[in-house]
């Protein structure tokens, strides 16, 4: 059981039956009556947001969460499909499922799965990875504007913005936490 003046970002708790992460939570002691925590938690099911303030001694349910490696291998009409790198054994995984993280899936990339009695609730891919960019306008001689950028599209399909001097076919390091460009490879 974890109590709700302990509840911190990135924690998983049974909430009215169901999972829910904590997004945010803050604890208020006003100088008139008692303390309280105000919380915003999202469902793991639904992946809605609800904002609840709840008394600092109310308990929730702490939930295992089991971190697996997996790596990815090919993506067909039954969703994605994962292999366990110790089993060898291979696992499905829906578009819904694999949320944002899709947009960053390279063939043979490990990723983290987060799986809760046995269900898989999120993958979570590496922190920064390297992509091809497949598209990218050119860069004209004399476009030096201090942090002007253009759209790019890499091999993923994902859309991001990077600086003039990046081309077509290019390696270039992205953070899958925000989207954005880091660096070229």
């Amino acid at each position: 059981m974890i109590k709700a003046v302990n509840l911190r970002q990135g924690t998983i708790i049974i909430y009215n039956g169901q999972l829910h992460e904590v997004v945010e939570a803050q604890h208020y002691k006003p100088g008139k009556g008692g303390a309280f925590v105000r919380t915003k938690l999202r469902n793991m099911a639904t992946g809605g947001t609800i904002s609840e303030t709840i008394r600092p001694d109310e308990s929730f349910e702490d939930a295992f969460i089991e971190q697996k490696q997996m790596q990815y291998l090919y993506k067909d009409d039954m969703g994605y499909c994962f292999m366990d790198e110790v089993s060898y054994e291979q696992v499905h995984v829906s578009e819904s499922v694999a949320g944002e993280a899709a947009e960053y899936l390279k063939e043979n990339m490990s990723v983290t799965m987060r799986i809760h009695e046995g269900t898989i609730l999120a993958i979570e891919p590496p922190i920064h990875v390297i992509l091809k960019v497949t598209q990218t306008d050119p860069g004209f001689r004399g476009d030096t504007v201090s942090g002007a950028t253009k759209p790019a599209t890499l091999e993923t399909g994902k859309v991001i913005k990077v600086p003039l001097f990046v081309e077509t076919d290019q390696l270039v390091k992205v953070d899958t936490r925000t989207g954005e460009y880091i660096e070229r490879a």
